[in-house]
């Protein structure tokens, strides 16, 4: 058995690290048939070869001793193992009269992990906050955070137990399994080592723990319930402060696993330790590359930011991509073109500025990082200590209203998802857009609504509703994806000089605040349409949804004035209509999408708009499913 303590700084906060080895005359090396392992006959496991060849001690004596969070560190073992333990602490600068001896010599007469945990508390007169740690617990990343643990700690009122999701093949029956409550963090339920059957949750309590100091008490009281040694476990500790006792406890989450070597044979710490160090040498060898899609609102825009509905589609023609290595140091680069620093005159800066404006993608790389860390922080999520480097490029038109900004975010969280191994039940596709919408509404104040960072999360083609009562209940709306299989010709035209697309949203917003019956009733006609629209998409009826999307931009020039649009967004609806074409805004203003059913006047209206100065393609719908319908690019 080892122990660690140790006391941050100003929070004066002990916190105990437990290393459980008592069985420590591993079994691995006498069921060695290769002799690899000859030389470590003996060894108490937390002193076994972990990944790169470094002990296992070592990794967590670090952790606590690089940084000023602890005044004290303690280590409790037993008698048998007590000279291993005082040589490695010589051999490693810790103090040799913190290695703490609990006096028993043979698994039969061990103590128990609490007993243990209890003898240091109560042998050194500690009155803290204590963090326990198994020190054979072997950790697959071994650069995660312990600073953000505590402040994760230090903000809840209650104890802290880290858990992981567990990997493919591992079983619940083999470790402490928590049920956590999302919005609070809070363990509702701990289950120590359930039967296969009793529950489906998957997620694993390790022994890495914080008590607050009065709760210390309570092991006194545990062990008093517990006589016998075999019972004295963190797990039935865990299992009667939260069933029983109705103690606050708090979970956070390691995107990492775990493995405590001290309940493993051979086969297994050697599985382990290679499955572990082949992780840690792929990461850094291999850089993560994500793709978001430009998108265009067929339907319902802009009522996603009144409570109304939409649908929307991402198209292949456009993307930005977001490319994520790991670094030394965490480097932004800036995009040659987006993000110029460098002119050729200062009229080539005026002519730049005017057309692209003064803000490129580097801003929204850095808020989504910021933004990344103060979720993971809120919700729980420990993230690892490794830095990176980011870079960007996009084809999206700028201004048009295509959702190039909100692209390069989501691709950007994507790649952070991936890098940090934040899963989908950490982060679901409903919760994705609402951070995204708030990386550029809070950090970036850009007036913008769900719709295109639904869609940029969903992909493909998706019907959005965003009733206030749907948001209210659960703080998102009913996202459905669509069928994509046969979907018309629907073509989409954008200006060259941007500059002219009008402020579409103007005073909209106010109005709709101050419940102006006008503005109300057309958000709901909005939201009409889209059902309509939604309909006409599943029977494949293209004349009657070429009617609404004339109707929807109807609908929404009546409300924004021609003055709002801008002559511009008019002028390239005109020329559609003069072609027998549909034809309405996807987004903010700057581009216009249409649907045109006869293939001969489609391609004179491509001369058309060509002669105009507009740049005119055929949308290729992007299928997340990888199958696309009857579109193709021209």
């Amino acid at each position: 058995m080892v122990n660690f303590t140790t006391q941050a700084g100003q929070c004066t906060q002990k916190h105990t690290l437990h290393l459980n080895n008592t069985k420590s005359d591993l079994p691995l090396n006498k069921n060695d048939a290769t002799g690899l392992y000859g030389q470590l006959t003996g060894v108490p496991k937390a002193l076994l070869p972990g990944i790169g060849g470094k002990k296992i001690l070592d990794f967590w004596w670090e952790t606590v001793n690089t940084r000023q969070l602890f005044s004290e560190v303690y280590l409790v073992t037993n008698a048998d193992k007590y000279k291993h333990y005082e040589r490695w602490a010589t051999a490693n600068d810790f103090p040799v009269e913190n290695v703490v001896n609990d006096g028993s010599t043979t698994l039969e007469g061990r103590l128990g992990a609490v007993a243990d945990l209890e003898l240091a508390i109560r042998s050194r007169k500690l009155q803290d906050d204590i963090m326990v740690i198994a020190g054979d617990m072997l950790c697959a990343d071994q650069n995660f955070d312990i600073a953000q643990v505590l402040r994760f700690f230090r903000s809840k009122p209650g104890e802290l137990a880290i858990y992981y999701e567990l990997e493919e093949g591992e079983k619940s029956s083999s470790r402490g399994i928590v049920e956590v409550c999302p919005e609070t963090h809070r363990i509702s339920r701990f289950l120590e080592k359930p039967q296969e059957g009793v529950t489906a949750l998957r997620l694993a309590s390790v022994v890495f723990y914080c008590l607050r100091k009065a709760t210390l008490p309570y092991l006194s009281d545990f062990l008093t319930l517990q006589p016998q040694a075999q019972d004295r476990t963190f797990g039935r500790f865990w299992e009667w402060i939260i069933n029983e006792e109705k103690l606050p406890v708090f979970g956070m989450k390691l995107p990492t696993g775990f493995q405590l070597i001290g309940q493993v044979g051979l086969s297994d710490y050697t599985k382990w330790l290679a499955h572990y160090s082949a992780q840690q040498q792929q990461c850094p060898a291999k850089p993560i590359t994500c793709r978001s899609y430009a998108r265009v609102g067929l339907m319902g825009n802009p009522s996603d930011g009144f409570n109304g509905k939409t649908i929307a589609m991402t198209i292949s023609n456009f993307w930005a991509e977001v490319t994520l290595m790991e670094s030394q140091a965490l480097v932004l680069l800036p995009h040659p073109l987006n993000d110029p620093t460098e002119f050729g005159s200062l009229q080539d800066l005026y002519c730049i500025s005017r057309k692209e404006g003064y803000l490129g993608g580097l801003r929204l790389l850095q808020a989504t990082c910021k933004k990344f860390y103060q979720f993971c922080s809120k919700q729980g999520i420990a993230l690892t200590k490794q830095n990176f480097t980011l870079k960007y490029d996009t084809n999206i038109p700028r201004q048009v209203g295509l959702a190039g900004s909100s692209a390069i975010v989501s691709a950007t969280l994507k790649c952070l998802m991936k890098f940090y191994n934040i899963t989908e039940s950490d982060l679901p596709k409903p919760t994705r857009a609402n951070f995204i919408l708030n990386v550029e509404t809070d950090e970036l104040f850009i007036t913008a609504g769900l719709q295109d960072r639904v869609v940029q999360v969903y992909e493909g083609l998706v019907y959005m509703d965003f009733s206030k009562q749907l948001m209210d209940e659960q703080g998102y709306g009913d996202y459905i994806p669509m069928d994509m299989s046969s979907l018309p010709p629907f073509w989409l035209a954008y200006l060259s000089d941007p500059s002219d697309s009008g402020r579409i949203h103007s005073n909209v917003r106010q109005r709709w605040l101050n419940g102006e019956a006008e503005v109300v009733d057309a958000m709901k006609s909005f939201a009409g349409l889209t059902d309509q629209a939604r309909v006409a998409l599943q029977g494949m009826d293209w004349s009657r949804l070429a009617q609404l999307m004339d109707e929807n931009f109807a609908l929404r020039r009546s409300v924004y004035t021609e003055d709002c649009l801008g002559p511009g967004n008019l002028k390239m609806v005109q020329l559609a209509r003069q072609f027998g074409s549909a034809a309405k805004l996807p987004g903010s203003g700057g581009a216009v999408v249409g649907l045109c059913l006869d293939q001969v006047r489609l391609v004179e209206m491509r001369r058309a708009f060509q002669e105009a100065g507009c740049v005119f393609c055929v949308i290729v719908p992007y299928n997340p499913s990888g199958t696309i319908g009857t579109n193709s690019q021209d």
